[in-house]
C-alpha cells in the first residue's frame, strides 16, 4: 500500500486523500466497471434479436456487434489492469467525454498516466501505421491511432488543469486476440500492445512520485472535471 505522507488514517488504517471525501457517489468514477459505457449503450438500445439477425441475413453489420465484440475486449483489458492495483497503480475505466467520446482505460502509477483503448482483433493480421490501423478482419483501415492521441491530449489538458502541475498522458493501443501485429517504425508517441503484454506495463516506474499519483487520481476520478475535455 502506497504511504501518503499528507494523507489522514482511516479507522481500518488506510490513508487517504480529504478531498475525495467531498465526492458525490454519482460523480465519482472509480466504481465504473470495464465497458460500462458500452453496457449502457447496449441495454439503451431498441434493436431486439429478431431485428439483428435480419440484418445479419441482410449483409448487414449491425452497430451492436460492434459494441459487443469491443465490450469483450475492454474487459479483458480491464481485469488485466485491475490486477496491478495491488502493485501501486490506480485504474479507471470508461471515461465520457464531450461529443460522445471515451477514454475506455486510464491507468495511473509509478510509470506515469496512460490512456488505453481496447481493440477486438481476434485472430486478425493487423497492420499499425501513423494515423490509422489495418486489419485482415475489417474492409478499411480505421483511424484509432488518430483517434488515441487525440484523447490522451484531451486528458492530459483536463489533468494538468485540475492537478496544478503537467500531466503527460500517453496513449496505449492494445489488440485483443490478434494473430500478428505490425507497427510502423516511424510511430513512437503511441504504445501498440497484445492483450497478454498488458501486465508489462505495471514494470514501468520513475515518473511520478506517489503523492502526485494519488493527486492525479484523486482530480481523474471525478466526473465534473471531464465536462470541459
Amino acid at each position: 500500500m502506497r504511504e501518503r505522507p499528507d494523507g489522514k488514517k482511516s479507522a481500518n488504517g488506510r490513508t487517504f486523500d480529504p478531498e475525495r471525501l467531498f465526492l458525490p457517489p454519482d460523480d465519482d468514477l472509480a466504481p465504473n466497471r470495464p465497458g460500462e459505457t458500452l453496457r449502457a449503450r447496449l441495454a439503451a438500445s431498441g434493436t431486439g434479436r429478431a431485428g439483428l439477425l435480419l440484418a445479419r441475413l441482410l449483409g448487414r453489420h449491425p452497430v451492436e456487434d460492434r459494441w459487443r465484440r469491443t465490450l469483450v475486449a475492454e474487459q479483458t483489458v480491464g481485469a488485466a489492469l485491475d490486477e496491478l492495483a495491488a502493485a501501486d497503480w490506480d485504474v479507471l475505466h470508461s471515461i465520457v467525454l464531450p461529443g460522445d467520446a471515451v477514454v475506455p482505460h486510464l491507468l495511473i502509477g509509478p510509470g506515469g498516466v496512460f490512456s488505453l483503448t481496447a481493440v477486438p482483433s481476434h485472430r486478425a493480421r493487423v497492420h499499425v501505421g501513423e494515423t490509422s490501423v489495418r486489419s485482415s478482419r475489417e474492409r478499411q483501415p480505421y483511424p484509432y491511432v488518430r483517434e488515441a492521441r487525440h484523447d490522451a491530449a484531451r486528458s492530459s489538458l483536463v489533468l494538468s488543469r485540475g492537478c496544478g502541475f503537467v500531466v503527460q498522458v500517453r496513449p496505449v493501443l492494445v489488440f485483443v486476440g490478434a494473430e500478428h501485429v505490425e507497427v510502423a517504425p516511424a510511430l513512437d508517441d503511441v504504445r501498440v500492445l497484445t492483450d497478454d503484454q498488458v501486465p508489462d506495463l505495471g514494470a514501468l516506474g520513475g515518473v511520478l512520485h506517489p503523492q502526485r499519483v494519488d493527486r492525479v487520481h484523486t482530480v481523474a476520478r471525478n466526473r465534473r472535471v471531464w465536462l470541459w475535455a
